[in-house]
């Protein structure tokens, strides 16, 4: 077994609109002071709410750490829960950003599928950081939105062939604080890392001897 530590980089965005604070950053901050235990070297960014700059600073997040694992967080004026997205789309956005802008194709990837699946089993981590009564509700959803969460949830995906997760917050205190979303994150992400470890021993176990 290799013991170099394993990155997780987690991102969360800046300010936009009448999120003058994102509960996704201040949730993403909490996580950091937690950490992920010392296996894991936790790297968070604050991306922008920018189409180009996305376009350019989550493929240098893969291109620097070669991470295990990536997750995006962002703030839902509409969720209630905190919810893990399965998918991210190709197309539909028509939203302008902070710089006023909106690509011209209003696609992420021109040419790339309609829509790329995370290869990780949401519903799973859902019931199993949900039965460990963590006492903030999580949900699934297969529909991140259109903006700049979902722009960059397919970005992310296409780049890692599904190895990426997003999760939407609600705002701050519509219920939850930010050290409650701060440790619902932390549930969510060593899950996701359980199972993808889990999914790698099936993978190897013909060369385990018991």
């Amino acid at each position: 077994m290799d013991n170099s530590k394993r990155t997780v980089v987690v991102t969360g965005f800046g300010p936009f609109g009448e999120h003058t604070v994102n509960a996704s950053w201040v949730a993403v901050q909490e996580l950091k002071k937690l950490g992920l235990g010392s296996e894991v070297d936790l790297q968070v960014y604050e991306v922008p709410v920018e189409y180009q700059t996305v376009q350019s600073l989550v493929p240098s997040l893969w291109k620097q750490y070669h991470p295990l694992l990536v997750v995006h967080v962002g703030v839902s004026g509409m969720a209630t829960t905190v919810t893990l997205e399965k998918c991210g789309r190709n197309s539909g956005y028509k939203g302008l950003d902070n710089s006023s802008f909106c690509p011209d194709s209003q696609c992420c990837i021109v040419g790339g599928p309609d829509c790329i699946d995370s290869v990780i089993d949401m519903e799973s981590v859902c019931k199993r950081v949900t039965a460990s009564g963590l006492g903030v509700a999580v949900t699934v959803s297969k529909d991140a939105g259109r903006y700049l969460c979902d722009f960059t949830y397919y970005t992310s995906l296409y780049l890692s062939h599904g190895r990426s997760a997003f999760i939407h917050v609600p705002p701050l205190g519509k219920p939850y604080s930010g050290e409650d979303l701060g440790r619902a994150l932390k549930a969510i992400v060593q899950e996701i890392l359980e199972l993808r470890d889990h999914a790698g021993e099936k993978l190897h176990c013909q060369h385990h001897f018991h």
